[in-house]
């Protein structure tokens, strides 16, 4: 077992980082959705759909 976490432990940590990276960017998306921001970073004001999304 340790032999094979030895050799395997690069591709491990970049996976954990990875993972985590992920993990933030969708906890920072839900919480912009829920704050009532668009993916854009602009804002629902100007878009054509604004008063479909946010029902």
């Amino acid at each position: 077992m340790l032999a094979w976490l030895s050799a395997n432990l690069g591709t491990i940590i970049i996976s954990l980082i990875l993972i985590c990276i992920v993990t933030l960017v969708i906890v920072k998306m839900v919480k912009d959705k829920k704050q009532g921001k668009g993916s854009c970073g602009c804002g629902c004001e100007h878009c054509a759909m604004h008063g479909k999304c946010h029902k």
